[in-house]
Order: C-alpha cells, then structure tokens, then sequence
C-alpha cells in the first residue's frame, strides 16, 4: 500500500496590528480623540463589562485580513475591559454600539460613506461625525441611529446637540470641541486639560488650606504661651500676698 501523504498544515492567518502608515491626523483631530476616549473611559470606569478605545483595528471577518476599520472611538457593551492588540468581531461576539470619527475633508469619503456602509452592516447602533475644524460638515456634528439596517440621522435639538441612547450621553459642540454631559446629572465629562486644571486647582486649596492650618496651630501656640504665662503670674502673686 502506497504511504499517504501527509497534509499540509495550514497556512495561519495574520491580523495585522497596524498598517505602517501614521494616523495622518492633525494635533486638534488626535487631542480631540484622545479627549474623548480617556472621557469615555473614565464615565464607565466602575461599569463592567464595558471597553472604550479608539483607533485599535476591529476585524470584521474570519480569514479575511482586508475586512477591518479602525474607528477613532468606539464603545462596546458586553465585553471586558482588558487591553487588546485587535479586535476580532466573530471572537468578541460583540460589535460596537457607538462609534465616533474626528473627520475631516481629507478622510471625508472614508468617514462619510465607506465606513458608513460598513458599520451599518456590522450593526454599529449609533455613528457620529464630528469636524472639529468645520471643513465640510454642516452642522460639525452630526449623528446617525441604525435603524432597519439603515443609518437614519438623528435629529438634533434646538443647540445642535445630540442624545445618545446607547450610552446616556449629550453630544454638543462648546468652544470648538465635542462635549459629552451625563444626561442624567448634565454634568459634563471633563477633558484631560479640565481634569489636570481640576487637579492643580485642588492641589493649591489643600495647600493653602494646610497653611492656614499652620498658621492657626502657630496662633494658638502663642496665646496657649501667653496664657500660661498669665497663669504663672499670678499665681506668684497669690503666693506673695
């Protein structure tokens, strides 16, 4: 009997971490991302099952290289929290549930239209665009909620904002920048420059307030001297009289 070949294993497959090209972005386009992401993080920071990131590869078809976005920020519900290198969709089990991209006019056709189409078919609930610069959107921003396998735009509210389903958040454009508030609270969720100006703020009130506990321990040292010099006296004068 003929000896059967042995079969080949197969070859494996790559999914590439990045594509060897730099992100292409402009400083407000990456402080804006960064912004947000570390807000997104810090809002479900004690919510389980959670994971917030941005410009990380999303693979959206086993054995296929080719089929991946990398969205500027996205949310997903479901999974942990944990770093990963990529994002395997058919792995997770879990497809984003809002995505936000920091466009621009040069990544327009990409943001606006080709990754559209890709994430309403991945089933990606809520997708926002923003143009920090004004360049070819109008209004800056803008939001699209998956309906029927359909992006349908959101319709804003008198101020332009926007309200986020998935994530109980109010999209606004203040001061040039996107802003999410709780929709609960209105409270908002503070850039880093806001949170590190929050942290010095607190920094020079405890420091003055340690100060001012010093000066008033010094005070009291004094007039606790000072009255036990009265006392000395006059029981010296007792003692004499």
């Amino acid at each position: 009997m003929a000896p059967v070949p042995a079969i080949a294993p197969a070859e494996e497959i790559v999914y590439p971490e990045s594509d060897g090209q730099p992100m292409g972005k402009t400083e407000l386009h990456l402080d804006e991302i960064i912004d947000l992401i570390k807000a997104l993080q810090d809002y479900f920071r004690e919510v389980p099952n959670v994971y917030v990131v941005g410009d990380l590869f999303l693979y959206y078809e086993e054995g296929n290289p080719e089929a991946v976005v990398a969205p500027d920020v996205f949310v997903v519900k479901g999974v942990g929290k944990q770093k990963r290198r990529i994002y395997k969709l058919w792995e997770e089990g879990q497809a984003p549930c809002m995505v936000i991209e920091v466009t621009s006019s040069s990544t327009s056709e990409k943001d606006a239209f080709r990754n559209k189409a890709v994430y309403a078919r991945l089933g990606f609930e809520e997708y926002y665009l923003f143009d920090p610069f004004g360049e070819y959107l109008e209004p800056r921003l803008q939001g699209f909620r998956l309906m029927a396998g359909r992006y349908r735009p959101m319709r804003p509210a008198r101020d332009g904002s926007l309200i986020s389903r998935v994530v109980g958040l109010n999209l606004s454009v203040e001061e040039g920048h996107l802003r999410l508030r709780d929709t609960r609270t209105g409270e908002p969720l503070l850039r880093i420059e806001e949170v590190q100006r929050a942290r010095r703020e607190g920094e020079e009130r405890a420091r003055k307030a340690e100060e001012r506990a010093e000066r008033e321990a010094a005070a009291r040292r004094v007039l606790e001297a000072e009255l036990a010099r009265l006392r000395r006296e006059m029981a010296g004068r007792q003692d004499n009289s």
